[in-house]
């Protein structure tokens, strides 16, 4: 492997593997791959790749990689693969990797068919775990329909495996190099636990971390693990880097659990874009949140909260953008308590910098987090932040641009926003401070703690392969 300047990373190949990766569907999630597939490419990875294992038709992934390219996201549709796409286009790789089947391999397991629709023949056979949590472990065996008689691969391990395989295989051909070095970075749990064991030594396996670990409160870092991240957890010493979105988690996680000396702050990022607007120009009485409308982001302590802020500044309004399952209940719960001319739920929009250039504040009641993009992004548009000092991510974030409230503590939430809205030199003062606190997760900052984190997994032997 040719060394590489300390500014760049090492000369491999590169991959983010993910579950599903789709706009419109998985939150800030479906940004941050893509913008770290970006960070890659900028650092120096030649031709990186994301990748997603979802089963839905190619014609579903094929408009989801459009959205990606119109959103800014990706360069090119051909930045983003996906397995069973790829098993249609040319299962060929597939037949050579299946075993020889038994006459007992599908006995008692129902199955789901891939086929070749313009052949109308069946390509792979998966298995249906029903109510399983753990299906992505079974050995369960995969019926491979090769034109020579049925196949199996055992367990969907060996089918990502498989995969991914085949691809370095193609890239080290190309670069004339059969030692060519593949860096997989797992993008999500379920894949990563299933494919911890890879003991290529070609291969480095990196994990990142998107979202807290602890379970509900989701403040006691002493609290029991339990479930996918129980699992996960016991596996962290298998992994050659493991990128966490913050310092918290990692310290916390490191006391707990141990650091195998592979652990690595490396934040997802954003772009900090043109200056924004002054103050003066802004309403001074609108307030904004980003985020789903779903049960992390305690979207309802916030309109809660929004009755005593109303009641103190009749004029505030409180603007929500965001869709989620619980829409209707945050409807019904703002029509209750009479908020309905200060909250507005607006939906989705593709307008976020317009909508925080015009505002003077920016909130979130969030439970927890991996990171929290939408607070940067807010800070790179001068709005100040009020945010629960929820684990994990909004401490470290907002720094002195802002103000923290206990979580959960809705009439402290009530008063900083009240404050604030009340205090138009205090507001500009944190709005003063917000630019250089969202500069923290800009490429060119985060772009040597990525370099440095894929540096170390791929200069060291990996850790799955056994030591003679």
């Amino acid at each position: 492997m040719t060394a590489a300047p300390d500014d760049t990373l090492p000369d491999a190949d590169y991959v983010l593997v993910g579950s599903r990766v789709a706009l419109g569907l998985d939150g800030g999630f479906a940004v941050a791959v893509p913008t770290r597939l970006r960070l890659l490419a900028s650092a120096g990875a030649p031709d990186p790749l994301q990748l997603s294992v979802d089963g839905a038709s190619p014609e579903v992934h094929a408009a989801q990689r459009q959205a990606f390219v119109d959103a800014g996201l990706l360069d090119s549709t051909a930045s983003a693969r996906n397995l069973f796409d790829d098993i249609v286009v040319d299962p060929s790789w597939l037949f050579a990797a299946g075993e020889q089947a038994g006459d007992a391999a599908v006995t008692g397991i129902e199955y789901r068919v891939v086929e070749d629709t313009a052949a109308g023949s069946p390509i792979v056979s998966l298995p249906v775990l029903r109510d399983d949590p753990t299906w992505h472990l079974s050995d369960a065996p995969i019926i491979v329909h090769a034109p020579g008689g049925d196949r199996v691969l055992r367990g969907f391990r060996s089918l990502y495996a498989a995969w991914l395989a085949h691809m370095a295989d193609e890239r080290r051909a190309a670069a004339g190099d059969p030692d060519r070095m593949l860096v997989v970075i797992f993008e999500s749990r379920q894949i990563g636990e299933a494919m911890v064991d890879w003991d290529d030594p070609r291969v480095r396996l990196v994990h990142t971390v998107h979202n807290s670990h602890l379970p509900a409160p989701y403040d006691d870092p002493d609290a029991p693990v339990t479930g996918m991240w129980q699992r996960w957890l016991s596996t962290l010493d298998r992994y050659d880097a493991v990128l966490w979105p913050t310092a918290a988690q990692r310290d916390e996680v490191a006391a707990r659990f141990g650091d195998p000396g592979t652990f690595h702050v490396v934040p997802n990022t954003i772009e900090l874009g043109a200056e924004p607007p002054q103050a003066a120009s802004r309403d001074p009485r609108q307030v904004v949140m980003l985020n789903r409308l779903a049960p992390q982001k305690r979207v309802d302590l916030a309109i809660r909260a929004w009755a005593r802020v109303a009641a103190a500044v009749p004029d505030a309004r409180l603007d929500v953008y965001g869709e989620g399952p619980l829409r209707d209940e945050l409807q019904a719960l703002i029509d209750d308590l009479g908020l309905s001319a200060s909250v507005t739920l607006h939906g989705a929009t593709a307008d976020r910098d317009a909508i925080f250039d015009r505002a003077a504040l920016f909130v979130t009641s969030t439970a927890f987090e991996g990171q929290g993009l939408s607070i940067a992004e807010a800070l790179a548009r001068g709005l100040p932040v009020v945010s629960f000092d929820a684990r994990y991510g909004p401490r470290e974030a907002i720094g002195d641009a802002g103000v923290l409230v206990a979580p959960g503590d809705v009439d402290g939430f009530a008063g900083a926003i009240t404050r604030l809205l009340q205090d138009d030199a205090r507001r500009a003062e944190l709005s003063s401070r917000a630019r250089a606190a969202a500069a923290a997760f800009t490429p060119d900052t985060v772009r040597p703690a990525l370099i440095a984190a894929l540096r170390a997994a791929v200069e060291k032997p990996s850790r799955r392969t056994p030591r003679g």
